[in-house]
């Protein structure tokens, strides 16, 4: 049975708790203010005793910054250089300065809503935030594993409070074959690539990480197999996004031009750049894709919005979702009626044009339909 006796400090009376660990050992929690608090304490102790949730006081003394380096190795090993990186990278700017002193069982739901709060304050994107929450939530996961805290302080917000963000979502930009064509034409020796990206889906890293060997001309099919991740002047290359190679269609009118594009290159050299040395991605501001928007007189889009664009120009020409889902690399087909829910609001009205055609076919099949009266039929 627990004991709460007061003692005095220098800053007053406080109270504490004497009680039984279930290992039998006897321990001691201080620092109440009122005698309410201590009991307060004891009783939700017992609780997590009860349940056999209880974590030892020294489980929880260990810091945030001890745990994290195990944490981040195993994500280095898990997960694409890209992706590693970025983790590594919300540690060091935005986790550890605020956490990697404090024990784990010291981290509170609060606490965490006031840090996320701050970053939004400070001008941080909601991707930086929700990244940098994942972070510290990953770490308390482990934390949790090891017997250190029973709950996880950094999991489970509100979605509706401001605390954790949510990314906005950014309006798709479709552009039309014409739009394509004169894009396509103000990029110069890019040309080819700004087709496939069109016309394909494909990534900007699988459209760089292209082989030669990866194109079966007879099939008119591109292997996706892998994509290569720009990291500061270097590339990372690993498997495409959720780790499934795919093969995609190519119109007939492309492969001829990406056909003139390998003409003299090797079956492991590259389709695009010189063949050798992944292509880097084209600066935003001043580069060559922006200056062929400029030019071409285009809505504004990046080489990554030219994806919405092949599953827009895929949608019109009459490829069902599945087809399209296959296409783009997405894990199944609910993510391409998410993503391109807006695309398909025109196949309701083509369901419903197509029964009535359909009805009206088969009537006309059987005729008129004959009515027999009562007084005809025979008795």
């Amino acid at each position: 049975m627990a004991t709460i006796k007061r003692y005095s400090t220098a800053a007053g009376d406080r109270w504490e708790v004497r009680y039984r660990q279930p290992n039998g050992v006897t321990s001691r929690k201080r620092g109440f203010t009122t005698k309410k608090a201590a009991e307060d304490w004891d009783a939700n102790n017992k609780v997590a005793i009860n349940r056999g949730e209880f974590v030892a006081p020294s489980m929880g003394r260990a810091k945030v910054g001890d745990l994290a380096p195990a944490w981040l190795d195993r994500k280095r090993a898990t997960t694409e250089p890209s992706h590693s990186r970025m983790l590594d990278s919300a540690w060091k700017v935005h986790v550890s300065p605020t956490w990697a002193g404090v024990p784990v069982s010291k981290v509170t739901a609060t606490g965490v809503k006031n840090w996320t709060a701050s970053m939004t304050g400070r001008g941080c994107s909601a991707t930086t935030v929700l990244r940098a929450l994942g972070v510290l939530a990953g770490i308390l996961d482990d934390a949790i594993a090891d017997g250190r805290i029973s709950k996880n302080p950094a999991r489970g917000l509100d979605p509706k409070q401001r605390e954790k963000p949510t990314k906005p979502k950014r309006k798709h930009v479709y552009l039309d074959h014409d739009d394509v064509g004169r894009l396509a034409d103000e990029s110069g020796e890019h040309r080819v690539l700004v087709l496939v990206l069109a016309y394909t889906g494909l990534r900007w890293g699988e459209a760089v990480a292209l082989r030669v060997r990866h194109i079966d001309e007879i099939r008119r099919r591109l292997l996706v197999i892998d994509n290569a991740v720009q990291l500061g002047v270097d590339h990372a290359v690993g498997d495409p996004k959720d780790d499934e190679p795919r093969e995609v269609p190519v119109p007939k009118f492309l492969m001829a031009e990406i056909k003139k594009r390998i003409t003299g290159r090797g079956p492991d050299d590259l389709v695009f750049g010189d063949g050798a040395h992944y292509l880097p991605r084209p600066r935003s501001n001043g580069g060559w894709f922006a200056g062929a928007v400029k030019r071409a007189k285009v809505d504004r889009v990046t080489p990554h919005d030219l994806r919405h664009t092949a599953a827009s120009l895929a949608i019109s020409a009459g490829a069902n979702v599945l087809a399209v889902s296959r296409m783009l690399g997405h894990e199944n087909p609910q993510v391409t009626l998410k993503t391109y829910a807006d695309l398909f609001d025109t196949d309701l009205d083509k369901v419903s044009n197509a029964l009535d055609v359909a009805r009206r076919k088969s009537v006309s099949k059987r005729g008129p339909k004959r009515v027999q009266h009562l007084e005809s039929v025979p008795v």
